[in-house]
């Protein structure tokens, strides 16, 4: 009991540190500002990478050509290598507006991994617009959401403006892993401290990144970044990094409408780059199974097994119950945020641990599959073992 006590001590200091001093991560608004709108209204072109996108696109790329922006706005389908017929779907939908170019990618060089070609493809097609915004095929935008990131982007003088879209939650399975997935990526990239000058905390989401052309180029483009598999995240870094201000919010008005129906859907979704997440290192990875065990599976089990302590007299029970509820307390409380943003009922927090322990179970497959040369599997290709 001795053990599981201290253990659970531990546990502890780790939830109030992360729900006092981690960068407020558990929050999800405020939201873009405001802002009143500029003097002018620079160019924008959205770059769209598609690869065998043709059953979504009806349900995205209407609602981005449909943006009443005052500047000057045009869309970019960059089809790569599809085999569905996506960039024909995409120039059927555009043919009643003037504002969609379709371009087919060139093969793609070696070291590059594939979205990011299509997007270095989408960039050259461009010309020299003043915001470039990335977005994926399978998001779609409120009206209005396009001013509100160039507004956002002007009156914050920043150079990356970034919205994580609200994804699917139709499914039992969407609605118990989703809302983890988004907590757990706000605990490792703090909002706050990504907007934050002068920290290294950086980030994006990949589904909506708008950003000023020459602060782009200034970091080196898209080619510094070239063989990543989680591009995002390593899109703000190169930004950031580069002396760029940033600023990542989650975002009603930017919605994904990929499913993602069964369990396999979103262990694949995961798995596929857990492990390129944790640099392809052994250590990092026993570390990180190792922090998942102590963050959440020891407050229950510290609960559990101090309760049953206290209910047979055994001796020193109460540390670990008391350490062990207290410490699952917070970790409930600070995922109750995100379960009110998904309109999911916060009695689902408690079940939080389980969830985790399915992510650490996500993670060692992750290096499973990169081991067995299967890693970033994704739309019938296999990326190249790496790390930009």
């Amino acid at each position: 009991m001795l053990v599981v006590g201290v253990l659970a001590l531990a546990a502890l200091a780790g939830w109030l540190y992360l729900a006092l001093g981690h960068g407020g991560f558990w929050k999800t608004g405020p939201g873009l500002p405001p802002g009143a709108d500029p003097s002018y209204w620079p160019e924008v072109v959205a770059v769209v990478p598609a690869r065998d996108e043709a059953a979504v696109l009806p349900e995205t790329l209407p609602t981005l050509l449909a943006q009443e922006y005052p500047g000057t706005f045009s869309v970019i389908v960059v089809d790569d290598g599809s085999g569905d017929g996506t960039a024909d779907v995409a120039t059927r939908l555009g043919d009643e507006t003037n504002r969609l170019r379709v371009v087919e990618a060139t093969e793609r060089p070696p070291g590059w991994a594939g979205k990011v070609w299509a997007m270095s493809e989408g960039v050259q097609a461009a010309g020299a617009p003043e915001i470039l915004l990335f977005t994926d095929a399978d998001i779609a935008y409120a009206p209005g959401t396009v001013t509100g990131l160039v507004r956002a982007a002007i009156a914050g003088e920043r150079d990356l403006v970034s919205q994580m879209a609200t994804l699917n939650t139709g499914t039992r399975w969407e609605r118990l892993i989703v809302p983890a997935f988004v907590y757990f990526f706000a605990q490792l990239y703090p909002f706050r401290r990504v907007a934050r000058d002068g920290t290294r905390t950086a980030a994006a989401a990949g589904g909506c990144m708008l950003v000023r052309r020459e602060a782009l180029a200034h970091a080196g483009g898209l080619d510094a970044i070239k063989g990543a598999l989680i591009d995002d995240v390593a899109f703000g870094r190169l930004v950031k990094r580069a002396g760029g201000r940033c600023r990542l919010d989650l975002s009603r008005d930017v919605t994904s409408r990929r499913p993602y129906p069964g369990l396999t859907d979103l262990w694949t979704m995961i798995a596929r780059s857990a492990y390129d997440q944790l640099r392809y290192s052994p250590a990092l990875l026993t570390g990180t199974i190792a922090a998942l065990l102590l963050m959440y599976a020891v407050p229950p089990a510290a609960s559990l097994a101090g309760l049953t302590g206290l209910a047979t007299g055994t001796g020193n029970a109460a540390l670990p119950a008391a350490a062990g509820l207290l410490a699952w307390t917070v970790m409930a409380a600070t995922y109750t945020p995100m379960l009110r943003f998904y309109r999911l009922s916060p009695l689902r927090a408690p079940a939080l641990p389980l969830v985790a322990l399915m992510y650490a179970a996500m993670t060692i497959d992750s290096a499973r599959r990169h081991r067995a040369g299967q890693g970033g599997t994704w739309k019938g290709r296999t990326a190249a073992r790496g790390r930009p």
